[in-house]
Formats: structure tokens, C-alpha cells, sequence
């Protein structure tokens, strides 16, 4: 368990299945759509640990459950392998559509695990993937509708920037060992000032793109985002965890807003 990224793992899940709730799937539909990010999220976190056991060796990383000898790398892929092949099915019983688009999200997280981590498109898979979660949710419902742009844009840019907060700790050791992504590449110093950027841009457009003037939470919700990443900006040339953690605050309030917002497909 502690080498699928449980963190992570249960995060997306509980925020798909909220946004789920928020959007009107019934009971059985919601369960549905946490059954298929579960098994999806539990592939892509095992592949990860399962692709990367050879460099976090060579970087030392006896934290990983691989590493300290608590669970073979075998295992590790069959667990994999597994929760892929169920992740089919269950993401089909939402229907044909949301079937079809999860499982491209879930395919972008798998084809980052296996190499595009270490290109300059790092970002793209992070982008597919919450992207399409807001529309996995909205093409489940009856008639298959769309979600607004502006939901899934904000879902992608979410993406990039958990992207950004996730690697920042670890690019020195990325570097090490030959994983030279998009944030490996831009350095700590850019990728610092660059985190806050795309979750703000989020704030912004789950503030101000759905139809109607916005509500006073919104606003008040996009000004403490503002300040949460001035201050992140201020303190984090002191620590790479300060960063991660002013991700952390701003997505938190962009999963607020996006929850509040539902998929937006009443109004699209």
C-alpha cells in the first residue's frame, strides 16, 4: 500500500468522487466513478514505484517500499497490471464516453511512469489527467453531456502545477540520475517562482469564467490564493518544502471552488 502512493492515490479519488456528488450522479454513479480512479490511481502509483526502483537505489531512497526490501518490484507490477485491467470495466459502467476519456487519462499517467517524465513534455500527462476528470464525471451523466471549458482547463492547470510542487524536492536527485523533465530542466530557482502560477490561473478561472457575476466567496477565495502565493514566493528560498505546501493551500481552495462549481454542465 505505501508503495502506491497513497497520498496522491486517495486525494484524486476523494476529489473525483466529491465532484461526482456535486454534479448530480446518483448513488451507484458515484461509486462507479470511485471504484475506476481508485483501481486507476492504485496502477498508475504502483507503476511508478515499480519503474523507478533502479534510480531510487542509485539515489538512496530507502523510504520507497521497493528500496527497503518490504515488497519485490514483481509485486509491485502485478498489483500494477492488475488494477489497470480492472480500471477497464469499471470505467466503461459510467458509459462509453466517460469510459473512453478516463481511461485516456489514466494511459497519460501510465506513459509519464514509462518515459515522458523525463522529456520536456513532462507536463502533458499531468494536464490529460486532471483534465479529464471533470469530464469523466459530466459524460456519465444522463445524456452524456459535456463539462464546461473552463472546468476541465482548470483541471489541467491544477495538473501542471501538482507537477511543478511534486518535483521541486526532487530535482537534484532527478538530475542524478537522468531524469531531466520540464521542471528539471527550468531549475529550482524558475520552478519555484513558477508553482504558483498555473494554480492562481485556476482560482481565476473557476472565479471568474462561469456564467454570471461572481460570488463574494469567489473573490474572497482568488485574494487569499493571491496572498498565499506571495507569501510562498517570500519563504521559499528557505525551504523546497514551502512551495509544495502553498500548492497545497491554493489547490485546496481551487478544489473548493471546482466542488462548488460542479462540472459546470448545467450552464454549459
Amino acid at each position: 500500500m505505501r508503495a502506491c502512493h497513497p497520498g496522491p492515490t486517495a486525494a484524486v479519488t476523494v476529489l473525483t468522487t466529491a465532484l461526482a456528488v456535486a454534479s448530480g450522479r446518483d448513488a451507484a454513479g458515484c461509486v462507479l466513478v470511485a471504484a475506476a480512479v481508485l483501481t486507476g490511481q492504485l496502477s498508475v502509483g504502483w507503476c511508478n514505484d515499480a519503474v523507478d526502483a533502479g534510480r531510487d537505489r542509485t539515489a538512496e531512497r530507502t523510504d520507497k517500499p521497493i528500496v527497503g526490501g518490504a515488497v519485490s518490484a514483481r509485486t509491485v507490477w502485478t498489483a500494477a497490471v492488475v488494477a489497470l485491467v480492472l480500471c477497464v470495466p469499471l470505467s466503461f459502467a459510467s458509459g462509453t464516453a466517460a469510459g473512453t476519456v478516463h481511461l485516456v487519462g489514466v494511459a497519460a499517467a501510465w506513459a509519464y511512469d514509462l518515459g515522458l517524465k523525463a522529456t520536456a513534455l513532462s507536463w502533458a500527462p499531468y494536464a490529460v489527467g486532471f483534465g479529464s476528470l471533470p469530464a469523466f464525471v459530466a459524460l456519465g451523466l444522463p445524456g452524456q453531456p459535456w463539462p464546461a471549458w473552463w472546468a476541465v482547463l482548470a483541471g489541467a492547470l491544477l495538473g501542471c502545477g501538482a507537477h511543478l510542487a511534486n518535483v521541486l524536492p526532487d530535482i537534484s536527485d532527478d538530475l542524478a540520475t537522468g531524469v531531466r523533465g520540464w521542471p528539471q530542466r527550468l531549475g529550482p530557482g524558475r520552478v519555484r517562482a513558477l508553482v504558483p502560477l498555473p494554480l492562481l490561473l485556476a482560482t481565476g478561472l473557476l472565479v471568474l469564467a462561469p456564467p454570471g457575476p461572481p460570488a463574494a466567496g469567489g473573490w474572497a477565495a482568488l485574494a487569499a490564493a493571491c496572498v498565499i502565493a506571495l507569501a510562498g514566493l517570500s519563504l521559499g528560498r528557505r525551504s523546497p518544502r514551502v512551495p509544495f505546501a502553498v500548492a497545497v493551500a491554493v489547490a485546496g481552495l481551487d478544489v473548493v471552488l471546482l466542488l462548488a462549481q460542479g462540472t459546470g454542465v448545467a450552464a454549459s
